[in-house]
């Protein structure tokens, strides 16, 4: 897994892991575990197939074999794969979704440029 910014580093959530609050990062960031809480980064977010996470993600791309529920913004591709389940309100430029993969959730796309702006304007809110 390769990090947007950083040379190669990643944070993790290992599967034995329950954790509530929220995440800020600049580097890409899995998820095996159960998380309850926002996460927030300018690199990818993975979900593990054991991953269970209730409410706000924002990511430049995001690829899901577990379980979301809330608010997911990702600026560039959102990747559900087989197994997955996400349910909430989904904000995404682009969409790929496997067979056998849940999705039941309200979606908007935007533009490559609208997702960019959207995210600098966020990370710089939060700053």
């Amino acid at each position: 897994m390769k990090a947007t910014d950083t040379s190669g580093q990643y944070s993790k959530i290992d599967k034995n892991t329950v954790l509530k609050g929220s995440i800020k990062a600049q580097t890409d960031i899995r998820i095996d575990g159960i998380l309850d809480g926002d996460v927030n980064t300018s690199g990818k977010v993975i979900l593990g197939k054991e991953a269970n996470v209730t409410g706000k993600v924002l990511c430049a791309n995001a690829d899901i074999e577990g379980t979301f529920k809330g608010e997911l913004t990702v600026s560039g591709i959102l990747s559900l794969k087989t197994g997955s389940n996400v349910e909430g309100e989904v904000q995404i430029q682009k969409l790929i979704v496997e067979s056998g993969a849940i999705f039941n959730a309200n979606c908007s796309m935007h533009s490559a440029d609208d997702g960019v702006k959207k995210l600098k304007t966020i990370h710089e809110k939060t700053a």
